[in-house]
């Protein structure tokens, strides 16, 4: 499963993580602190936002000529684009710079930092390596606009292939739809999929003449299958398979420029490894 159902809203796996460890690590730092009568609570919500924010400054200058145009799109976090590591050097300097203010919490706030980093580090690279490690494209048929039935894969012609999940309903997945068609003009070796989730061809048709949208490969998945069968809770869900058809990554909620850029990168990645 890539994203979690938490009532009416869909959260990445990722994310679920995070909250999960912060949560940890107050609790670990609470008892930690029990003996010396000190609160970590501020600090360590401090080491979180600025581990965030240096995690945005990273992804936002290895992107920066995406976003030369867009100034507002480097603060707009809707597109999911952060860098780990810029994220871990954050972390590390915020930590730092709250243990030398706050002598008194050294102890028990290392520990909070410690429990809280590892609680997010190991699940999430467990789940990231199961989520990539064998999963090929679904054994699903899709249906064409026309009213004829094909598998998804046969869609991806050998070669690799970006399947967007979404709906005309989904703000988010029309604010990406104008990325997504020039992404398909631009790279016309790689596959764009859009496989609509629950709705009927004049539904559809309509959306795509409302928003003039020329795209190609735009098909049904009138009982949302591909969503099951990929444990995609929510949309938009964009799922990157490789030339030989395994799960390359996954972007959970809306793409930017910068973002797909960053998702199609692993195309590259995985060129190399199967070079080697």
């Amino acid at each position: 499963m890539s994203s979690i159902a938490v009532g009416p809203l869909s959260l990445p796996v990722a994310q679920v993580l995070m909250i999960v460890a912060f949560a940890v690590a107050l609790f670990a730092g609470a008892v930690a602190g029990r003996r010396e009568q000190v609160s970590v609570g501020g600090p360590l919500t401090d080491i979180l936002f600025w581990s965030l924010v240096c995690a945005r400054i990273g992804f936002v200058v290895l992107y920066f000529d995406h976003y030369r145009d867009d100034l507002l799109g480097m603060i707009d976090i809707r597109d999911g684009g952060f860098h780990l590591i810029s994220g871990l050097i954050g972390c590390v300097a915020a930590t730092a710079w709250q243990l030398w203010r706050h002598p008194a919490l050294r102890q028990a706030l290392g520990i909070a930092v410690t429990v809280g980093v590892l609680v997010w580090v190991l699940p999430f690279g467990l789940i990231k390596l199961m989520q990539v490690q064998g999963q090929g494209i679904p054994d699903v048929a899709v249906e064409s606009r026309e009213g004829s039935d094909q598998p998804l894969e046969a869609l991806a012609d050998g070669r690799p292939m970006v399947v967007n999940l979404w709906a005309s309903w989904c703000p988010p997945c029309v604010r990406e739809m104008p990325v997504l068609e020039e992404a398909q003009e631009t790279h016309g070796d790689i596959a764009f999929v859009f496989v609509n989730q629950g709705e009927g061809t004049p539904t559809i048709n309509s959306f795509l003449d409302e928003h003039d949208l020329t795209l190609r490969n735009v098909v049904l998945d009138r009982k949302r299958e591909v969503a099951s069968n990929t444990g995609s809770q929510g949309l938009p869900t964009t799922l990157f398979y490789d030339a030989s058809g395994q799960l390359a990554t996954v972007h959970h909620g809306e793409l930017s420029s910068a973002t797909l850029t960053d998702n199609l990168s692993e195309f590259e990645t995985n060129k190399g490894d199967n070079n080697r």
